[in-house]
């Protein structure tokens, strides 16, 4: 019976509510005692339920205030929306009479203030580039304002132009010293007194530089013009009386480009490739094989000469040889005297035309290689046009270029070489003349001799 009645007092308490028993409260050790704790606890439940309902009525009417306040706010910014609307639309009535009553109150003064904007941009992008912004820099975005601006400018903008106009045109006629940061082929920043001529040209140490104004820094140039160029540099920045000589630069850096980009006496002779490299070797083996004839002719040429004052034959030249056989012979008869110096003569002839016949054959290889080197760079300029088509001419400049060095390196080998060998040639000729006369001034002697003493005999 008392199972029965706690199951019953606890399916009580769970279905009602959910009463909690406090923890604090010992446990019911009778019926009773957990009647009296159920009847508090509901007591306490109740209470706190109508603090909680008392709670809600109370937010209840705070947030019944709110909605009304949030519809007044609602309304109000609706009526302040209409408001605006209105206003919106009078002014864009009202905008296009402002616009052309603006217009006509202008007139050419818009055209005019057009063209100051456009001056304004021209110049800023002029000044951007100028070496003057080398010593003078920042100008260019003050210039910003003005050349973006729709609006009308001012007074202190018109006049901000024109003293920036003003300054261009009076540092271009200056030649100007001022320290600079200047960037050295190998990357370095090195602090240099700068010489800058107008705005044409800048130099530094003696050589020339460049203005970049993607970073405001004057660097050298990597390649430098020719030294009768740099020589001028050179003596100019050190000039102490205003006056010196400069090779000056008047489209402000587009001739100095194309002096930089001229291939130098080395990098043509690289672009003749093998047959140039051969062409070159050729011509020098034919120069030193002239330069060694014409040195051994004129000290041969010298022996003849001297040998024909003297009355002593000289074994140590060909005509004191020639006139050694006739020394040798003083009784043969004319014609045999004859052919034995003749004999002599065919001896010293090989001597006398050595290297002629090599020097000509090299005169006439020479354009040959350059015809063939000329074919070689054709091949090449059309296997570069089989493979990437006409579009790039930089492609074909190779091909094109070995053909037409190695075309002027044959011709400036042969034209010399065979020039020369005519030197050569008349050279030993003449020697070989000189030879022949004496010998037959020998043999008319010898023979007068002859003649002479039968004659006495006879008689």
């Amino acid at each position: 019976m008392k199972r029965l009645i706690c199951f019953v007092a606890a399916a009580v308490v769970l279905a009602g509510g959910g009463f909690v028993a406090d923890a604090q409260e010992p446990k019911a050790k009778s019926l009773d005692q957990l009647l009296r704790q159920v009847r508090g606890q509901r007591a306490r439940e109740r209470e706190q339920n109508a603090a909680r309902e008392a709670e809600f009525r109370q937010k209840k009417a705070q947030q019944a205030q709110l909605l009304n306040d949030a519809r007044v706010q609602r309304d109000a910014a609706v009526a302040r929306s209409e408001e605006l609307e209105a206003v919106f639309e009078e002014n864009e009535n009202e905008i296009p009479e402002l616009q052309e009553t603006l217009r006509n109150r202008l007139g050419t003064l818009g055209e005019l203030f057009g063209v100051v904007r456009q001056v304004a941009g021209d110049t800023r992008g002029f000044l951007e580039g100028s070496l003057v912004s080398a010593q003078l820099p920042g100008r260019a975005e003050k210039l910003d304002k003005l050349a973006e601006s729709k609006e009308l400018p001012t007074v202190e903008e018109l006049e901000e132009l024109w003293f920036t106009l003003q300054e261009e045109m009076t540092e271009s006629g200056k030649v100007a010293r001022f320290p600079a940061s200047v960037v050295s082929v190998d990357g370095d920043d090195v602090n240099a007194e700068v010489v800058r001529v107008g705005p044409f040209n800048v130099v530094a140490n003696g050589r020339y530089l460049q203005y970049l104004p993607e970073t405001g820094k004057l660097t050298e140039l990597a390649r430098q013009p020719a030294d009768r160029h740099l020589s001028t540099v050179a003596s100019f920045e050190g000039t102490t009386d205003g006056i010196g000589g400069f090779s000056l630069d008047p489209s402000r850096g587009t001739i100095l480009s194309l002096l930089i980009r001229t291939p130098s006496l080395g990098e043509r002779l690289q672009q003749g490739g093998l047959v140039g490299y051969v062409i070159i070797g050729l011509g020098i083996v034919g120069l030193a094989l002239v330069a060694e004839r014409l040195v051994s002719l004129g000290i041969v040429g010298r022996k003849i000469k001297a040998q024909i004052g003297q009355q002593q034959a000289d074994p140590g030249n060909p005509l004191g040889r020639i006139l050694a056989v006739y020394e040798g012979n003083p009784n043969a008869d004319v014609e045999t005297l004859e052919l034995k110096l003749d004999e002599a003569i065919l001896k010293e002839v090989p001597a006398l035309e050595r290297g002629t016949t090599m020097i000509k054959v090299l005169s006439a290889v020479a354009p040959l290689l350059g015809l063939l080197g000329t074919v070689t760079g054709m091949i090449a300029t059309f296997q570069a046009i089989t493979l990437f088509g006409t579009g790039d001419p930089k492609l074909m400049a190779g091909g094109i270029s070995t053909a037409l060095v190695t075309t002027v390196l044959g011709l400036v080998m042969a034209i010399p070489l065979l020039l020369l060998h005519s030197v050569v040639a008349g050279r030993s000729k003449s020697l070989i003349q000189v030879l022949e006369q004496q010998s037959a001034g020998v043999v008319a002697a010898h023979a007068e001799r002859l003649h002479g003493g039968a004659g006495a005999a006879a008689g």
